[in-house]
């Protein structure tokens, strides 16, 4: 049972980094799309290209099923509450 909870635990972990890389992408799309920073900066764009790149295989079956909602994407959303759905069932299976 001790073996089950660390690997949760884990689980738990690695799924609050990817979170928090899913709010950075949309935060830096955001300082990019209302000109805030320009593109040009080559720290943030390679920042940006670098978790688009680690993100995108992940976020890209999520947005061939939802609609095309214009320029509001809603992929992002949509992962962070099926990792927390996950989340809340494999707590609940372990404990």
């Amino acid at each position: 049972m001790q073996a089950l909870a660390t690997i949760y635990q884990i689980i738990a972990m690695l799924t609050n980094v990817l979170v928090m890389l899913i709010i950075i992408q949309f935060v830096i799309g955001l300082l990019f799309a209302f000109n805030v920073v320009n593109r040009s900066n080559e720290f943030l764009s390679a920042f940006y290209n670098g978790i688009n790149t680690f993100l995108d295989p992940v976020l890209r079956p999520i947005r061939n099923i939802l609609p095309q909602t214009g320029a509001i994407d809603f992929s992002p959303l949509v992962l962070i509450i099926l990792l927390n759905i996950v989340l809340i069932v494999l707590g609940n299976a372990i404990y």
